[in-house]
This record gives structure tokens, sequence and C-alpha cells, in this order.
């Protein structure tokens, strides 16, 4: 019976493919990194973020603009007078001016330049951001896969157990030492367990295509946990501790801080409209003219101007003030998003450290409790041999012992998830980590 169980259980863990061809969860996470759509849209909005600070500083900076123009003219002169004589001249008239214009006193465009550096600042928290979502929908689909597999091979080791008793169970009846209760019953649990391998077996199929979207490619076979796998208490050990560090450095909460000092340098831009503005412009100008008098001559003219302009704006429709009282409502907005990326941080990061601390207590609580149940079905098989237990015991003992395994395996993969959303809740998830997970997969 155990070399069946064991034969089965390999058997499904290797469906995804040979040892030899399994990729670890570094392996999925780069190819992830390469090729999952959501990650690389958030790099490129990122690229695009990057100008935003030469955008702001263009402001602040000289503008300098090149203008060249020629004509023909074509006049025609006539008098009223009849005994004038009118005249129909031709000639051209070309001009080239270059203008510099520095900008001297421009409130707007001094916080349009802060306004750059903190649109910077988004974009790496929001990349930052990124890359940990794509290290946990790596982590989550890799052990999704994991799980898929063992439930297969679970279920398919306890159909052939089931088997083996219904086939037992049959010779006894046959021979007269058992009912046909005891058949019926077998006859039961192994049409039961056909059906769960059906939907164990399109589980795998369907967590292999959530990994597949991933890494654009198909799912490999993957490295299973090995015995290595330790499960440790968080560090630092204290639940504030982590609360702190998230509400401090979480992603979320970074991302809205940006947000919200944006913001407030919007309501400020937007007032910098009523201030006054000052710049300083130069510019020289080069024109030639023909005279269009037959044996007259054309003029040059050459222009160089220098000089201060002062603009004081009194009246635009009221369209400044209701530009500002606009940027104060999403100022106020952006605190109470930031308010709330603060409290989810924290929720979530005493969730993850509830669930690393509670995962390691119900591990080994499960060990123990897989240990406890492989007893149990050693005696119950003993006690059928004696008459002391029945058939259906036996069955009972079994399907104990492989619910036993399941949840201590989903209870392992759910250890390294809530470890991971931990992490990443204190904006500290990096590859490093994965790294640490992936010391526990058997290469």
């Amino acid at each position: 019976m155990r070399r069946a169980f064991f034969s089965a259980f390999v058997a499904c863990t290797l469906l995804a493919g040979p040892p030899v061809a399994a990729a670890d969860l570094l392996n999925i996470y780069r190819a992830a990194r390469d090729s999952d759509p959501v990650y690389s849209a958030a790099r490129a909005s990122w690229a695009a973020a990057q100008e935003k600070l030469p955008q702001g500083r263009a402001g602040l900076l000289p503008q300098a603009n090149l203008s060249a123009s020629t004509q023909h003219n074509d006049r025609d002169l006539s008098f009223r007078d009849p005994a004038l004589t009118g005249s129909r001249t031709q000639f051209n008239s070309n001009s080239a001016s270059v203008s510099v214009t520095q900008p001297i006193y421009r409130q707007q465009n001094f916080i349009a330049y802060d306004q750059g550096k903190t649109q910077v600042a988004l974009a790496d928290a929001q990349l930052a951001s990124a890359s940990q979502d794509l290290i946990l929908r790596v982590a989550q689909a890799y052990f999704d896969v994991l799980l898929a597999s063992d439930n297969v091979a679970f279920v398919q080791a306890q159909k052939t157990a089931i088997g083996q008793q219904l086939e037992q169970a049959r010779r006894n009846f046959e021979v007269g030492n058992a009912t046909i209760t005891d058949t019926h019953e077998a006859q039961a649990r192994y049409d039961l367990v056909t059906s769960q391998e059906i939907a164990a077996r399109n589980d795998l199929e369907v967590k292999n295509r959530a990994l597949e979207q991933l890494i654009g490619r198909a799912a490999p076979g993957l490295a299973p946990l090995g015995k290595s796998f330790a499960p440790l208490p968080p560090t630092p050990s204290s639940m504030e501790q982590w609360v702190e560090q998230a509400r401090t450095a979480g992603p979320a909460v970074r991302i809205a801080r940006e947000n919200l000092n944006f913001s407030a340098q919007d309501v400020k831009r937007n007032r910098g409209a009523h201030f006054p503005t000052l710049d300083a412009f130069a510019s020289v100008t080069e024109s030639a003219t023909g005279s269009g008098v037959q044996g007259g001559s054309g003029t040059e003219t050459s222009s160089k101007v220098i000089g201060l302009q002062l603009a004081i704006p009194l009246y635009q429709g009221g369209v400044v003030n209701s530009r500002v009282r606009e940027a104060v409502a999403n100022e106020d907005k952006a605190r109470q998003d930031l308010e709330n990326a603060l409290r989810s941080a924290e929720l979530a990061a005493r969730q993850g450290y509830l669930g690393v601390t509670s995962g390691i207590a119900q591990v080994r609580a499960l060990e123990a409790a897989l240990v406890s149940s492989q007893s149990s079905l050693d005696s119950t098989r003993l006690g059928q041999e004696v008459g002391v237990r029945t058939q259906v015991d036996v069955l009972n003992a079994q399907q104990q012992l492989f619910s036993a395994r399941r949840d201590l395996a989903q209870a392992r993969y759910n250890y390294i998830l809530s470890l991971l959303r931990l992490t990443a809740a204190a904006g500290q998830l990096g590859e490093t980590d994965l790294q640490r997970v992936n010391a526990w997969l058997e290469k």
C-alpha cells in the first residue's frame, strides 16, 4: 500500500516535466520580469515619468526663437488726375530675427519644476510597488501550481488505496467473509475520489495557464518544496515594528504620500496665476526692402532690442479662482487617500504578521497530525485484520491521512506567501527574499 502511494505521488508530482528540466522560483521570477505585460507597462510608465523633470526645468531656462520671412511686393500706382501717369513696381522685402526670453520671476514655473521632481518620485514609488506586486504574483502562481500538483498526487494515491480496498472487499464478499455493504461503501468512495481526481487535474491545468500568462511561454516543471524547509518567525519579532515600517515605507503609502505632495504643489501653482511675471528679453532683427522706384535705392535696417517685461494679471474671468478651488478639493481627496493607505498598510502588516506566526504553529500541528494519522491508519488496518475494525474504518482512516497531507502542503505554501506579503507590506520585498525561499526548494 505504501509503495503504491509513493509511486502515485511521484508520478503526479512530475506531471509538469522531468526533474532535470524543473525551474525554481528565481527562474520563473526572472522569466516573468522579462515578459509580464503588467510589469513591462509599469516600467514604460516609469520611463515616461522621468521626462517630467526636464519638462519642468524648461520653464526656468531661456527660450530662443529664430524667425525669417521673405515676400514679393507687386505695387500698382495710379492717379485720379488724368494728367498724371501711374506706375507699377515690383520689389522684395526680407527680414530675419533672433529673440531670447529669460524668465526672471514666474511663480507657476518654479512650482511646476518642483512638481516634476514629485512626479519622478511618484514614478519611482509606483515602479517599486509594481516590482513587489510581480514578486507576489509569481510566488502565488508558483505555489498554486505546486499545490495543484500535490492535490493531483494525493487524489491519485488515495484512488489507488481505495481501489485496493475495493478489490479486497469484493474478494471477501465472494468468499463470504464480508457483506455487500463493505463493497458498496468502497465503490462509493472510489467513485467520489475519481470525480475529485478530474477536478484536481482541471485545477492543475488552470494554474499552469495562469503561470504561463506571467512568463509568456509554456509552464515548465517546477522544483517542489524540499526537506530543507524550516519555517521561522519574522524578524523583527514585534508586530508593532512591522506596522510602523509599513506606515512609513509601504508601497501604497509612498504612492499616496507623493500624490498628496503633488496635489499641495498644484494648489500653489494655480494660485501663482495671480502673481505678476517678469521676463528679460533681447532680439536682433535684420531687414531689407527694395525701393519700388525704378533707379531708386532700397533700404536695409538692423535693429537690436533689450529690455524687461512685467505682466500683472488683473481679471481672467474667474478661471484662476475656480482652478484653485478644484486643486484644493483634489488635495483634500489625496489627503484622505493617504489616510486610507496608512490604515490599509497597517492592516496588511498585521495580517501578514499573524499569517506568518499562525502559519508556523499550523505547520507544526499538521506535521504532528500527519504522524498521528499514519499511526491511526496502521492501527486500523491491524484492527481490520483481527476483526475489531471494519472496511469503513479503514477508508475513513485513509481519508484522514490524505487530508492531513493536503492540509500540511497548503499550510507550508501559505506560510511562505504570508512571509512574502508581510515583507511587501513593509516595502522591503525584493529578489533577496525570493532567494531565501528558493533555498527551500529541491534543485
